[in-house]
């Protein structure tokens, strides 16, 4: 059989208006008399036209499409399947999961039923739910042979997970110390090459000079400045990377300054500055250092907050990892980041990250220690504008003009613009409280899990009918514009600002304004085709979107560092 790519080309990206207006030539009029012979005809003509607007990368549209047929003949189970394939791409998976198994009711010798359910189990990682599938394939398909590596593949990986869940039991000594005691002493492969001519870190400081503060009885650790990030970054763009031990001092800067840190970060604009909330970046280095020549990097005026999935899918994860955490260790207090369901240790197995470690370090050291660095990072920004906000009449022209701008929602106490900043979304519970996120324990909990409040902060979704809905993807749930208006203004907050989806404009303001989400991987994965966003937030409140397209990259594909069923099954 041929498949068609499951790769995540783009997330629950809305089609534009070009594609919307072409794609209404095919629109079927379902409410027209027709007769069972028109009827079957008229879906295999939206089928066709859905098949034309996928192989256009269309995802969006080309879904729609199938919609149509299957609301004209519901018994086709390739429409099903083809709909499951736009699903996975926009990272539906839950509902990839509901058509593939509606095209396998239909037809239960059909293979690529099984292989697309299989795609999406393992894109909510789920590979145990995801071997039965892969053996039907094989056994209705013998000859397959992609399908027998991919079944291959996921064994392994089930078999892993499970030997790594029984050593979690018994951890040992955390790698930090490990990171530390190597660089002490000079082992453990932290030693500079001869021939190295990249950015070196300081031993002593220059007069003058913004350094990182010495660490108390650990010089060996070293410290750096604003010259040493600046050359590091002309270092990768290069293609050159840095020496182990030196990536680990970095990581190791940045993991002191996470766990001294609350589990929700409270940032207070200086007066007469402003902050850049940056979303998904997903490994797009050369994307994101021209973000950073838009905002500018962090500095002690100037604050930058990544909100997460900065890892994963792109090919240069490690370079935009290793670049905010430069900046984490020399302004901690303007670097601010909080997590993405990305940085997490089973997400980084599947899409790249953990591989990517491996083939730029040597072995899998490096990978578990940005893991612990990753538990450490904050779940939640709430930022505050310390000056009263401007009236709507007087705000620039460049300002958002939603309605939660225009007429916002006030912190009760201060009267001022509050805006929670989170990767995923929100709850779903009422009534949750800041001091209730502040209660989660993120260092004992470590990872998301599949329920909680870690979990919801990281993977929920907004959605446009009121109340809470299953999610789209699997894993989560959906909340819709009541949810979001109720908690904002039970805890006096202006908007809610969040990442975790593609928008093909680069932004959108959902729930009138009250949630809005970021995206800053222009043409994400190569494919999407959408601009890149970020947001401006200065002393008064004023928020500011600003847009910006996709930079060329050495030829390199995404996922490349993606390794087992998922390099298989996704690229």
């Amino acid at each position: 059989m041929s498949f068609a790519s499951t790769s995540p080309g783009a997330t629950s990206a809305a089609p534009s208006s070009d594609s919307t207006a072409h794609a209404s030539n095919d629109v079927v009029d379902q409410d027209t008399p027709m007769s069972p012979e028109e009827r079957k005809q008229k879906a295999l003509e939206a089928k066709n036209a859905g098949n034309r607007y996928f192989l256009k990368d269309d995802f969006s549209q080309a879904k729609v499409l199938y919609s149509q047929s299957i609301a004209l003949d519901p018994n086709v189970a390739a429409v099903y399947s083809n709909r499951a394939a736009c699903e996975l791409k926009l990272e539906q998976h839950g509902l990839a999961v509901e058509d593939a198994t509606k095209a396998i009711e239909l037809d239960p010798s059909f293979a690529k039923g099984y292989y697309r359910r299989a795609s999406a189990l393992l894109s909510i990682l789920d590979p145990k739910g995801a071997l039965p599938d892969l053996r039907m394939v094989i056994k209705l398909e013998p000859s397959n042979r992609i399908v027998r590596s991919q079944l291959e593949a996921t064994q392994k990986l089930v078999r892993r997970m499970e030997l790594e869940k029984a050593i979690r039991m018994d951890p040992g000594p955390p790698p930090s110390a490990t990171a530390i005691e190597h660089l002490q002493h000079g082992t453990g492969n932290t030693e500079i090459r001869p021939d190295y001519d990249g950015p070196r870190l300081l031993t002593d400081t220059k007069d003058g000079t913004r350094t990182t503060a010495p660490v108390d009885g650990k010089p060996f650790l070293g410290q750096i400045d604003a010259a040493f990030i600046e050359n590091m970054i002309e270092h990768f763009k290069e293609g050159k990377r840095i020496p182990n031990g030196m990536a680990w001092a970095i990581i190791l800067g940045a993991l002191r300054a996470f766990e001294k840190e609350p589990t929700m970060v409270d940032y207070t604009v200086e007066p007469g500055t402003t902050i850049d909330v940056v979303g998904d970046t997903h490994g797009q280095f050369y994307d994101f250092i021209h973000i950073l020549s838009l905002t500018g990097p962090p500095s002690d005026t100037h604050a930058v907050l990544f909100n997460g999935d900065f890892v994963d899918r792109g090919s240069w994860s490690v370079e935009i990892a290793l670049t905010i955490y430069a900046y984490k260790w020399l302004y901690p207090k303007t670097t601010l980041v909080n997590r993405g369901n990305h940085e997490t240790s089973d997400m980084n197995k599947v899409y790249g990250f953990e591989g990517e470690c491996k083939a730029k370090f040597g072995g899998e050291f490096t990978f578990k220690l940005f893991t612990e660095s990753f538990i450490a990072i904050p779940l939640a920004t709430l930022i505050t504008s310390p000056t009263a906000p401007l009236p709507a009449d007087a705000l620039p022209k460049e300002a958002s003009n939603s309605l939660a701008q225009t007429k916002p929602i006030l912190d009760k106490a201060t009267q001022r613009k509050r805006f929670f900043v989170v990767h995923g979304g929100l709850f779903s519970e009422d009534n949750v409280t800041f001091e209730d996120i502040q209660k989660v324990d993120r260092f004992k909990k470590q990872q998301p899990g599949q329920d909680g409040l870690m979990m919801e902060l990281l993977w929920s979704d907004p959605q446009t009918a009121p109340g809470r809905g299953p999610s789209k993807r699997g894993v989560g749930f959906g909340f819709g514009p009541d949810i979001t208006r109720a908690w904002c203004e039970l805890n006096g907050v202006c908007a809610v600002l969040r990442s975790h989806e593609v928008r093909q404009g680069g932004y959108a303001e959902e729930h009138n304004g009250l949630c809005c989400t970021v995206f800053s991987a222009p043409n994400y994965c190569d494919s999407a085709g959408n601009l890149g966003a970020f947001a401006r937030i200065d002393d008064k409140g004023t928020l500011v979107w600003r847009t910006f397209e996709a930079k060329p990259h050495p030829n390199i594909r995404p996922m490349a560092y993606a390794n087992g069923p998922m390099g298989g099954l996704l690229a």
